[in-house]
């Protein structure tokens, strides 16, 4: 009869163990993507809903419809910025969201990559929620994403 001595055993019930430990540990540590904000995710949505069935003015105006501080009269100057790109660069084609930010449970940020025909340009949606509704806080637009990227590419001129 063999018997299994002790020395025998402590090499593997101490990988067992820091397995077990490491494992749980991975798992505590792995992140995933921040929650949506579902009432701001349905704002944005009816927003690009509207943009492509109803046009700018229209998405414009509704969105900002969230946010009483906002007289719709000061957004003829973003309305006149958009419409007149749009109008170089073809027809709207879909969206995608490029990055999802969230500061707090009150204040999150959305920017999208908005396709038409000839080239790409960004929104980007901030919303806070005081109480219990998400309203529009900012929004902006901007056709410099290309830009960006190919900025972010390019090598920077620090030694090390």
């Amino acid at each position: 009869m063999q018997y299994i001595t002790l020395k025998a055993i402590k090499p593997v019930l101490f990988m067992a163990i820091a397995c077990i430990f490491c494992s749980s540990a991975f798992a505590q540590t792995t992140t995933t993507a921040p929650v949506a904000a579902t009432g701001a995710t349905a704002i944005v949505d009816k927003f690009f809903k509207t943009y492509q069935t109803e046009g700018t003015s229209r998405a414009i105006v509704n969105i900002f419809k969230t946010n009483a501080a906002v007289d719709s009269a000061s957004l003829s100057g973003l309305i006149a910025k958009i419409d007149t790109t749009r109008g170089l660069i073809g027809m709207y084609i879909g969206k995608e969201l490029i990055v999802q930010r969230k500061a707090s449970n009150s204040l999150i940020l959305y920017s999208y990559l908005v396709k038409h025909e000839k080239q790409p340009v960004r929104f980007t949606f901030m919303f806070y929620k005081p109480k219990n509704e998400w309203l529009i806080y900012r929004l902006y637009f901007d056709d410099q994403v290309d830009n960006e990227l190919e900025e972010s590419a390019k090598i920077s001129g620090k030694t090390q």
